[in-house]
Parts: C-alpha cells; sequence; structure tokens
C-alpha cells in the first residue's frame, strides 16, 4: 500500500564528530538533546543510527506533524537560544553537517527496521522514477518500509546553532529504506548504486536508539 502523506515533516541530519568528542556526543543525545527536541510542539518522534557503511559516520531524523513545525516560532526559539552544553557540542565536536527540513512526500509500508539505507540527492531527483523504485522495493522480503523525502523551502536566515557549526550542507530529496538485516542493506544499496551511480550518495546506518512524543515530554 502506498501512503502519501504530504503535511509531514522530516528533519533529516548527516555528521560526523570531531575525535576526542564521541564520549561528549553520546552524553548531550541522551541527556539533553532529544528530550529537548521531543519537547518542542510538534515533534513525534527522533532515530539515531551509526553508519555500517558510507559517511557521514552518523544520520539522525525527526518526525514532526508538518514541516512548518520546523520553522516554528517554539522550534526557533530553541535553534536561537542554545543551552551552554549544545554551544559547546555545535561550535567544537560536529564536521561534515548535512541538515535539512523536508516533507515526507512518499510511504511505502507500515513497520521500522533495525538498519537504514540511504540514498542522498544534492540535486531535485526524478520522483516518478524514485517512487516506482520505492515500491518494488517495499515488496521485497526483508523489507520494513521505504520513503521519499522531499526539501521543504526555508525563506528564513541562518540560526544560532547553525552559525555555531559553521554552515550546513543541504539535500534536495533522500529515499530511505528501512530493512531488517545487513544482507538486506547491502541487496539495496547495490540496487539504488546501479539505478543512479554517482547521483545518490548512499549509506548504510544501524540503529542507536529512538524517542518518542511521550518519551520527551
Amino acid at each position: 500500500m502506498v501512503f502519501s502523506d504530504e503535511p509531514q515533516g522530516v528533519l533529516a541530519i548527516w555528521n560526523d564528530i570531531r575525535d576526542g568528542r564521541e564520549t561528549e556526543f553520546e552524553h548531550w543525545y541522551k541527556i539533553e538533546h532529544f528530550p529537548e527536541r521531543l519537547a518542542v510542539p510538534g515533534f513525534k518522534l527522533g532515530r539515531r543510527y551509526e553508519a555500517l557503511a558510507g559517511r557521514p559516520r552518523y544520520f539522525c531524523f525527526y518526525l514532526t506533524d508538518s514541516a512548518d513545525v520546523l520553522t516554528s516560532p517554539a522550534y526557533r526559539e530553541r535553534l536561537n537560544d542554545p543551552t551552554p552544553l549544545t554551544r559547546s557540542i555545535m561550535t567544537g565536536a560536529f564536521a561534515n553537517m548535512n541538515r535539512t527540513v523536508c516533507r515526507r512526500i512518499l510511504r511505502f509500508g507500515a513497520m521500522w527496521g533495525a538498519i537504514s539505507v540511504t540514498a542522498r540527492f544534492g540535486a531535485p531527483a526524478d520522483q516518478g522514477s524514485l517512487a516506482r523504485l520505492l515500491d518494488r522495493t517495499a515488496r521485497e522480503e526483508g523489507v520494513a518500509r521505504c520513503e521519499l523525502w522531499s526539501a521543504h523551502d526555508q525563506a528564513r536566515g541562518i540560526e544560532v546553532e547553525e552559525q555555531l557549526r559553521g554552515g550546513d550542507r543541504k539535500i534536495a530529496a533522500c529515499a530511505v529504506i528501512e530493512v531488517l538485516r545487513e544482507d538486506d542493506a547491502d541487496r539495496v544499496r547495490i540496487k539504488f548504486e546501479r539505478e543512479f551511480g554517482a547521483a545518490g550518495e548512499i549509506g548504510i546506518y544501524r540503529l542507536l536508539c529512538e524517542i518518542g512524543r511521550a518519551d520527551g515530554a
């Protein structure tokens, strides 16, 4: 079954962490950042992953009630008033940051998987071709769900957190395939590499943790 839910918002993040800052980074996520973000009205779910193949090392995304939540006054207040610990992490720990506000425009399947394959596109992709490929992929054994995210226009200035990081890369679109096992992820990666070649930056990420709205309240 195909689910189309354009109002759904996604904040998509890929990043590395500088050597020597990993412990502080994990502590920050656990005791402050994840709960803080899920306390923002309209945030529904956050999931964090670590790379099995590809770069950057970390992948994280948040689902929100709509893409507008990610430009709302409540969220922008957090971005422009970071805590002392967030300032420390944003200033010196992050590297190779890729962060984009997106809309989830297609979803095939209802389950989450243990491993995520992401195919990032820096230029606008053929959504029809991607949708057909994701539809076929979602029918395969070992695939839990497939999603297509498209960048959401942000006609706003750069918030303090991004200034501290030194600026972020952006994507135009992303295909996300949630699978059960590493063999499933390898099969999906090969398929997408054959289909899109260098046009899609492909990574395989294992789930580290998840937080839902009730957990972050």
